[in-house]
């Protein structure tokens, strides 16, 4: 059953890996993905570095949130 779930979430994650490399636009991410307050966003020069400290944080919780509706609280 685990086996199941994590061959699925590879497919998903890898989804999403060739859409962004495909550069497709997905507007439900694109809008707030990386925008949030508390991400940050350093442009010095020519170079752009993007730190989505909210956006992780976030992205963690709904993980954390859906992992244990699914198996339950850890024992």
């Amino acid at each position: 059953m685990l086996g199941r779930w994590i061959f699925f979430l590879v497919l998903f994650v890898v989804g999403i890996g060739l859409a962004l490399h495909l550069n497709v636009e997905v507007p439900w991410i694109g809008q707030w993905f990386g925008k949030l307050p508390g991400d940050l966003i350093i442009r010095k020069g020519g170079m752009v570095l993007y730190v989505p400290l909210t956006t992780s944080a976030l992205c963690s919780l709904v993980l954390s949130l859906v992992a244990s509706l699914l198996f339950g609280p850890p024992k």
